[in-house]
């Protein structure tokens, strides 16, 4: 399975379950794998035979604008939902960590 890495991917949240966390934006580092599904473009040379990896960026920090996750954990699973779902991928795995905290 051919994967696009998508690498120190930074968005400022909220995340965190104590009340300065509710409020005070921290900023996250995400790097994120995608399994390609089928024919892959390497072959194909057709861009439908692959994810835009833009999309997927679009998409995860559309999310974090949406929800406010309490655990890094929980973040990391709604993002692998998300692609999957959202993107036919047939894998999705993310590993997260925060970079500043305010708190």
């Amino acid at each position: 399975m051919d994967i696009i890495f998508i690498s120190e991917l930074k968005i400022e949240t909220l995340i965190g379950i104590y009340e300065w966390e509710k409020t005070v934006p921290q900023t996250i580092e995400l790097n994120i794998e995608v399994g390609l599904r089928g024919e892959h473009a390497t072959k194909s040379g057709k861009i439908g035979d692959t994810i835009d990896y833009s999309r997927v960026v679009g998409r995860v920090e559309k999310l974090f604008k949406e929800q406010h996750f309490l655990l890094l954990e929980k973040a990391g699973e709604a993002i692998a939902d998300t692609v999957m779902r959202e993107f036919a991928a047939p894998r999705s795995e993310e590993h997260t960590s925060e970079l500043q905290s305010r708190g």
